[in-house]
Protein backbone atom coordinates (compact mmCIF):
# COMPACT_ATOMS: atom_id res chain seq x y z
CA UNK A 1 0.00 0.00 0.00
CA UNK A 2 1.77 3.46 -0.63
CA UNK A 3 0.44 6.62 0.10
CA UNK A 4 -1.71 7.83 -2.97
CA UNK A 5 -3.96 4.10 -1.87
CA UNK A 6 -5.18 4.85 1.76
CA UNK A 7 -8.55 5.63 2.36
CA UNK A 8 -10.37 7.02 5.01
CA UNK A 9 -12.83 5.08 6.89
CA UNK A 10 -15.60 7.19 6.19
CA UNK A 11 -15.65 8.79 3.00
CA UNK A 12 -16.09 12.61 2.58
CA UNK A 13 -19.55 14.33 2.26
CA UNK A 14 -20.08 15.33 -1.14
CA UNK A 15 -21.86 18.56 -1.61
CA UNK A 16 -24.76 18.22 -3.98
CA UNK A 17 -24.72 20.04 -7.37
CA UNK A 18 -28.08 22.16 -7.87
CA UNK A 19 -29.45 23.90 -11.25
CA UNK A 20 -27.13 21.91 -13.93
CA UNK A 21 -28.95 21.05 -16.29
CA UNK A 22 -32.72 18.97 -15.66
CA UNK A 23 -34.45 16.37 -13.62
CA UNK A 24 -35.47 18.47 -11.01
CA UNK A 25 -37.26 20.96 -13.27
CA UNK A 26 -37.35 24.91 -13.72
CA UNK A 27 -35.46 25.98 -10.91
CA UNK A 28 -34.04 22.83 -9.53
CA UNK A 29 -35.20 23.51 -5.70
CA UNK A 30 -33.64 26.99 -5.69
CA UNK A 31 -37.09 28.59 -5.49
CA UNK A 32 -38.05 31.37 -7.23
CA UNK A 33 -35.76 34.41 -7.96
CA UNK A 34 -33.49 35.94 -5.06
CA UNK A 35 -30.22 36.12 -3.72
CA UNK A 36 -29.97 32.47 -3.08
CA UNK A 37 -31.55 31.45 -7.03
CA UNK A 38 -28.23 33.51 -8.81
CA UNK A 39 -25.23 31.70 -9.68
CA UNK A 40 -22.06 31.92 -7.04
CA UNK A 41 -24.53 33.66 -4.47
CA UNK A 42 -23.30 33.75 -0.58
CA UNK A 43 -25.16 35.40 1.52
CA UNK A 44 -22.66 38.25 4.11
CA UNK A 45 -22.99 37.09 7.89
CA UNK A 46 -25.66 39.38 9.55
CA UNK A 47 -23.14 40.61 12.10
CA UNK A 48 -20.40 41.59 9.51
CA UNK A 49 -22.59 44.76 9.32
CA UNK A 50 -22.67 45.80 13.16
CA UNK A 51 -18.94 45.21 13.17
CA UNK A 52 -18.26 47.51 10.67
CA UNK A 53 -20.40 50.04 12.27
CA UNK A 54 -18.81 49.75 15.49
CA UNK A 55 -15.41 51.63 15.06
CA UNK A 56 -17.80 54.85 14.37
CA UNK A 57 -20.44 54.19 17.42
CA UNK A 58 -17.22 54.70 19.49
CA UNK A 59 -19.35 53.37 22.55
CA UNK A 60 -22.52 54.48 21.45
CA UNK A 61 -25.30 51.89 22.56
CA UNK A 62 -23.25 49.97 24.51
CA UNK A 63 -24.80 48.95 28.02
CA UNK A 64 -22.16 50.10 30.60
CA UNK A 65 -24.49 47.83 33.03
CA UNK A 66 -23.02 44.37 30.95
CA UNK A 67 -19.78 45.02 33.35
CA UNK A 68 -21.52 45.75 36.56
CA UNK A 69 -22.44 42.03 38.45
CA UNK A 70 -26.07 42.76 40.22
CA UNK A 71 -26.04 39.84 42.01
CA UNK A 72 -22.59 38.14 44.00
CA UNK A 73 -23.09 34.21 43.83
CA UNK A 74 -21.94 32.04 46.83
CA UNK A 75 -20.83 28.77 46.55
CA UNK A 76 -22.88 27.28 49.73
CA UNK A 77 -21.29 24.79 52.22
CA UNK A 78 -22.45 23.48 55.42
CA UNK A 79 -20.04 22.69 58.41
CA UNK A 80 -21.01 18.87 57.72
CA UNK A 81 -18.75 18.51 54.40
CA UNK A 82 -16.12 20.64 56.33
CA UNK A 83 -15.91 18.33 59.10
CA UNK A 84 -15.63 15.26 56.78
CA UNK A 85 -13.07 16.56 54.40
CA UNK A 86 -10.50 18.65 57.34
CA UNK A 87 -8.57 17.57 60.43
CA UNK A 88 -8.46 19.45 63.72
CA UNK A 89 -5.98 23.42 63.59
CA UNK A 90 -6.95 22.93 59.18
CA UNK A 91 -7.02 26.33 57.60
CA UNK A 92 -10.35 26.33 55.71
CA UNK A 93 -10.12 28.97 52.69
CA UNK A 94 -11.44 29.38 49.35
CA UNK A 95 -8.57 28.32 47.37
CA UNK A 96 -8.11 25.22 49.77
CA UNK A 97 -11.92 24.38 48.85
CA UNK A 98 -10.71 24.37 45.33
CA UNK A 99 -8.02 22.18 45.81
CA UNK A 100 -9.89 19.96 47.95
CA UNK A 101 -12.67 19.95 45.11
CA UNK A 102 -15.06 21.33 46.52
CA UNK A 103 -15.80 23.99 44.68
CA UNK A 104 -15.34 24.73 41.47
CA UNK A 105 -13.58 27.73 39.84
CA UNK A 106 -16.02 30.48 37.58
CA UNK A 107 -14.37 31.36 34.43
CA UNK A 108 -10.71 32.04 35.62
CA UNK A 109 -11.92 32.94 39.45
CA UNK A 110 -11.79 31.41 42.79
CA UNK A 111 -15.67 31.80 43.71
CA UNK A 112 -16.95 33.23 46.93
CA UNK A 113 -17.65 30.83 49.52
CA UNK A 114 -20.50 30.73 52.05
CA UNK A 115 -20.42 28.51 54.86
CA UNK A 116 -23.77 27.20 56.92
CA UNK A 117 -24.45 25.26 59.90
CA UNK A 118 -25.84 22.33 58.43
CA UNK A 119 -24.68 18.91 59.73
CA UNK A 120 -22.12 17.33 62.63
CA UNK A 121 -19.56 19.37 62.93
CA UNK A 122 -16.63 18.24 65.58
CA UNK A 123 -13.20 20.33 64.38
CA UNK A 124 -11.17 23.00 65.33
CA UNK A 125 -10.84 24.86 61.77
CA UNK A 126 -9.23 28.19 61.20
CA UNK A 127 -11.71 29.83 58.24
CA UNK A 128 -10.63 32.71 56.47
CA UNK A 129 -11.92 34.59 53.57
CA UNK A 130 -15.42 33.36 53.47
CA UNK A 131 -18.79 34.52 54.37
CA UNK A 132 -19.82 32.49 57.59
CA UNK A 133 -23.39 32.49 58.77
CA UNK A 134 -23.93 33.28 62.87
CA UNK A 135 -25.12 29.87 63.86
CA UNK A 136 -21.88 28.22 61.99
CA UNK A 137 -20.04 30.87 63.51
CA UNK A 138 -20.80 30.14 67.00
CA UNK A 139 -20.09 26.66 66.29
CA UNK A 140 -16.76 26.81 65.26
CA UNK A 141 -15.81 29.37 67.80
CA UNK A 142 -17.73 26.74 70.44
CA UNK A 143 -14.81 24.26 69.83
CA UNK A 144 -12.27 26.77 69.44
CA UNK A 145 -11.84 27.46 65.77
CA UNK A 146 -11.11 30.86 64.40
CA UNK A 147 -13.24 32.68 61.79
CA UNK A 148 -11.75 35.80 60.12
Amino acid sequence: MQAHEVKTRTPRAVKKVVGRGGKRGKTSGRGTKGQDARAGHRKRPQMRDTIKKLPKLRGEGVSRNQFKTEFTHYVVLNLGILSLEFKNGDRVTPKVLLEHALVEKKGNKVPMVKILASGEFDKKLDIRGCLISESAKTAVEKLGGTVK
